[in-house]
């Protein structure tokens, strides 16, 4: 009884709890349990203090946590040199030229129709992109229409006039062939009669004939003589009608370029009546509506062309070494995350005051020393389609002059 008081404040060992596990018990210890043990039992005390060491060290905070501003500080130091060697990269190794005065520029243009009426169509609208050929103003064709077919029957006219001319010169031909055969004959019958008169004036003479018989003989011979006279003439006047009328008919054929003349004219007036584009852009400053009377010449509208490029005004400093075929990176102020590359096309020659309305007259006056700008022309690889980029829009260009 005193051993069991004993063993009450003593673990119990694994044996002795084994032991006191009679067969008739049903708790039994749990088999990891077991080799948990063994394998605790088993371990060495340097084991044990290794163990310890390594699960000390695993809970430690790395170099990071330990020290943030150190590593801050030097993740900022890599940018920073990152940095700086990017800039020397660009700067040193390839420098650039920029500015901020420099715009897109186009030649746009104003579209006006030739003949005037009233509008009665306008297919297009506001800012619409056009290809060259479309309908952008239909003027009323009717009048024009009239005046081609009045400018027709005058062409039919003058031809008719022509045939016309052209017959009676025929005809003339054959009267003048007739008056011809007329002279023939009285010439011959002219012959006859001066035999006839002579062989009866020398009877008389005789005293065989009778003086009646010879001075009727000596009439007809007056007579065969007007006659011919009369038919010469009538050749002269036959051919003097023929070239009277190769004359009207002259008049006539000049009628007829005339009237050709002015079909052609009735026919381009009757063209212009639509108003197409001449080449593929986009409208602006649309003012032309369905039923505005339209006079020749007056502005409906404005087409800003598809070929368009960047003007730089860069200083007369910056353009030592900047030739053309250069490579330019271009930024739109309105379109700032776009990036946008072209190539120098040309450097004008001359400063932007020296070609103004009323250019600078450094001879005369007091004069001051400006640093000027001269205009240069960037020409863009390919512009972004969906963008609506026009003439005037700021743009900041980075030429790369080596």
């Amino acid at each position: 009884m005193l051993e069991d008081q004993r063993d009450v404040g003593r673990p119990i060992a694994r044996g002795d709890e084994a032991r006191r596990s009679g067969p008739g018990d049903t708790k039994a210890v749990p088999e990891g349990r077991k080799t948990e043990d063994r394998d605790r039992a088993d371990r060495t005390p340097d084991q044990d203090s290794k163990s310890g060491s390594d699960a000390s060290e695993a809970k430690r905070p790395n170099l990071l946590r330990r020290h943030p501003f150190w590593a801050l500080g030097l993740a900022v130091a890599v940018v920073a040199i990152a940095a700086g060697a990017y800039a020397y990269w660009l700067t040193a190794l390839h420098p650039y030229e920029s500015t901020d005065d420099a715009f897109v520029d186009a030649r746009q243009f104003s579209i006006a129709p030739k003949v005037a009426g009233y509008i009665v169509d306008v297919p297009v609208t506001d800012n619409q992109h056009v290809e060259a050929g479309t309908v952008l103003f239909q003027i009323d064709r009717r009048d024009y229409e009239v005046a081609l077919a009045q400018a027709r029957a005058q062409v039919a006219s003058a031809e008719a006039s022509i045939r016309n001319f052209a017959a009676q010169i025929e005809g003339q031909k054959a009267q003048i062939e007739a008056s011809q055969a007329e002279v023939t004959q009285a010439d011959a019958s002219l012959k006859f009669a001066r035999e006839d008169a002579a062989r009866y004036r020398d009877l008389a003479e005789k005293g065989a004939g009778t003086i009646q018989r010879s001075q009727s003989s000596t009439s007809t011979l007056d007579q065969q003589q007007a006659g011919l006279d009369r038919a010469k003439a009538n050749v002269v006047a036959a051919r003097t009608q023929v070239g009277a009328l190769a004359a009207q008919k002259a008049g006539a054929e000049a009628n007829l370029a005339m009237g050709r003349a002015q079909v052609a004219q009735a026919e381009l007036n009757l063209g212009y009546t639509t108003v197409t584009a001449a080449q593929p852009g986009r409208l602006v400053q649309l003012s032309g509506a369905k039923g505005q009377y339209a006079q020749a010449g007056q502005t409906l509208s404005t087409l800003v062309p598809d070929d368009i490029w960047v003007i730089a005004n860069y200083k007369e400093t910056q353009i030592t070494d900047m030739r053309p075929g250069q490579h330019a990176d271009l930024e739109i102020d309105a379109y700032p995350a776009r990036k946008i590359t072209g190539h120098v096309d040309s450097v004008q020659p001359g400063s932007g005051t020296a070609f103004s309305l009323l250019p600078a007259q450094n001879a005369t006056g007091n004069y001051v020393k400006v640093v000027q700008r001269i205009p240069v022309k960037i020409v863009v690889d390919r512009w972004p389609p969906d963008l609506a980029i026009g003439p005037g829009m700021s743009i900041v260009p980075r030429v790369h002059v080596r």
